[in-house]
């Protein structure tokens, strides 16, 4: 090989070595601009929330706040017709994705912007409700993380709710103000049907739980089925106490609801939903498009009973559900 040669060998090599080393500058010096949407603004000390749990895993991954991440966070405080302005607001700040908690604040979002990538999580099915494709390629700009498979685990948790109290005949259904519950309202109806349950919705309205737990406890049920929403996250300690207060035993969406005296719930945790949201968002702002990231199902779900409020409630847990408990606070 000639002089020349070698050394255009050697320029080409050097040059093509230079291009990955350059982006990957360029990626490090980046500052990147995260918008999170939501119905229900988190409490601020409250660091079991995807608020909190979402900016946790990116700092994980490397993102750091006020260094090369920037968050606008957007809340509707409970008023979802709040949800399309503030979603055009994150559209006008330009920023590089943007999170949605729930079907209403994605539904805006997509609204909003057809080029933004977004990363949903929720509780619905986002297919039939055309936020994607299919769940494996889910085409456009959406991507996400889904609480549970094939519905809203909705039946299967009425199911351990009657093995937990067999007497209850009749079961109050906690539901909020927000007209994207149906599916799950309908999911906890069916189940109810099925297992010769009279069931009572209680809507929740203005977040007045004392009005809906007078009005619940005034038809007696013999147990709670505490819907799975933002804001019952949000109030999880308000319901726990007035659960308590009436002798109601209930189950739950989350873990964390029970770790803070909930009687039992059924489902994922909030940490790995918050976590696959967050390894979505690193992925798009390294280059991948949503329109190839496969929506994130979960395959783990978590039985967890609370001993102490079983004992309050005066309750004996059958060993079928002790045994079969993933996770039993003492």
């Amino acid at each position: 090989m000639t002089a020349s040669r070698v050394a255009l060998t050697v320029t080409l090599g050097l040059t093509l070595l230079a291009v990955p080393l350059a982006a990957e500058a360029q990626q490090a010096g980046r500052i990147f601009r995260l918008g999170m949407l939501a119905q229900a603004a988190p409490v601020p000390s409250d660091q079991r929330t995807s608020a909190f749990l979402i900016p946790a895993a990116l700092r994980e991954l490397g993102y750091l706040e006020g260094q090369n991440l920037v968050i606008e966070r957007r809340y509707a405080e409970g008023k979802t017709d709040r949800l399309p302005g503030l979603a055009r607001d994150l559209v006008q700040l330009r920023v590089d994705v943007i999170v949605t908690v729930g079907p209403a604040a994605i539904r805006a979002a997509k609204d909003a912007t057809t080029t933004i990538p977004i990363v949903f999580f929720g509780n619905f099915d986002p297919v039939a409700a055309g936020f994607v494709a299919s769940l494996a390629r889910p085409g456009g700009n959406a991507t996400g993380v889904l609480i549970a498979p094939e519905g809203t685990l909705a039946g299967k948790k009425l199911e351990l709710l009657k093995e937990m109290v067999p007497r209850a005949t009749r079961i109050a259904l906690l539901a909020p103000d927000d007209p994207n519950f149906g599916r799950q309202g309908k999911e906890v109806q069916k189940a109810a049907s099925s297992l010769g349950v009279k069931l009572a919705v209680v809507e929740v309205r203005g977040g007045d739980y004392e009005g809906a737990f007078a009005s619940m406890v005034a038809n007696r049920p013999g147990a709670l089925f505490v819907g799975a929403h933002s804001y019952f996250m949000r109030d999880r300690k308000r319901i726990i106490e007035l659960a308590a207060k009436h002798r109601l035993p209930a189950i739950y969406e989350w873990p964390e609801q029970v770790d803070d005296g909930g009687l039992m719930s059924y489902g994922t945790r909030i940490a790995w939903v918050s976590q696959r949201a967050a390894a979505h968002v690193d992925r798009i702002f390294k280059g991948a498009k949503p329109a190839d990231l496969p929506v994130e199902q979960p395959t783990k779900f978590e039985l967890v009973i609370n001993l102490k409020t079983a004992k309050a409630l005066g309750l004996t847990i059958p060993p079928s559900l002790l045994g079969r408990a993933d996770e039993i606070i003492q």
